[in-house]
């Protein structure tokens, strides 16, 4: 279940991928803009206004989210993003922070290239952390003896759950796309207590939330805490540096 509330959180600076991919679309006057994934439509609205005369198409997998984004005024859809096929007249989509939950997703990616117009623009972030402290540490909790038989089922990101940029580069470029691939490493400054845990609670934590109950919810939290803030510790100034590393690309059909 995803909480639109917890994914708020830092909204600010979570939404700073979204706007530096959106800013990368060449596209002027776009007859469809699709946005899979739409969240709570905090984003979404910004599409809107960036290409007013465009019809604006948005789904999340998440009834929460939808019912959030539904909210905001957009018409969302509930729809699960394997399951999207694009109209005859959509010319721009965006993927923001998506994909890296669906396994084999180059087949999508080619998938839909196949079956976008010409000239359309598929723009894609991905995280790229999966790697980092925040996600190696709690794998490493979850799969410590306390934890392993309560969480077995869960299915936590690895490194493997996104490609590079150069990947997704030559992956559309072999399907025919002009491409603009890269990639961003974000220092952000976290404060608060726990500032690292709390801004995974909304993301990364999410599939472990689900798998247990509030005490166990609770305990699983208190133990990882130590782990992050050791991890992360905070500056002198209450600031906790928190790198947070994007994959982007931009493919044009």
């Amino acid at each position: 279940m995803w909480d639109p509330d917890k994914y708020l959180d830092y909204a600010d600076l979570r939404a700073r991928p979204f706007h530096d991919l959106v800013s990368r679309i060449g596209a002027t006057a776009p007859r469809r803009v699709v946005d899979l994934g739409c969240g709570p439509g905090n984003l979404t609205v910004s599409l809107r206004s960036r290409w007013p005369s465009a019809a604006l198409e948005c789904s999340d997998s998440s009834p929460e989210m939808v019912t959030a984004a539904r909210a905001r005024g957009l018409d969302a859809s509930l729809l699960d993003v394997r399951d999207w096929q694009p109209a005859p007249d959509t010319d721009v989509v965006v993927s923001n922070a998506v994909l890296q939950w669906v396994p084999d997703h180059a087949s999508l990616l080619r998938s839909w290239v196949s079956s976008l117009p010409s000239g359309a623009h598929l723009a894609v972030q991905v995280p790229g952390n999966f790697n980092a402290p925040s996600h190696a540490l709690t794998r490493q909790l979850a799969a410590s003896p306390a934890w392993s038989s309560r969480l077995a089922e869960v299915v936590l990101r690895e490194d493997d759950a996104v490609s590079s940029p150069l990947e997704y580069a030559n992956l559309l470029a072999d399907a025919g796309c002009g491409v603009d691939a890269w990639e961003t490493t974000y220092v952000q400054p976290l404060r608060g207590p726990s500032p690292v845990l709390e801004w995974i609670t909304g993301t990364a934590l999410r599939p472990i939330r689900a798998a247990l109950a509030d005490a166990e919810w609770e305990q699983f939290r208190a133990e990882l805490a130590p782990l992050l803030a050791s991890a992360y510790p905070a500056r002198a100034d209450g600031t906790t540096w928190f790198e947070f590393r994007r994959v982007f690309f931009v493919a044009t059909v």
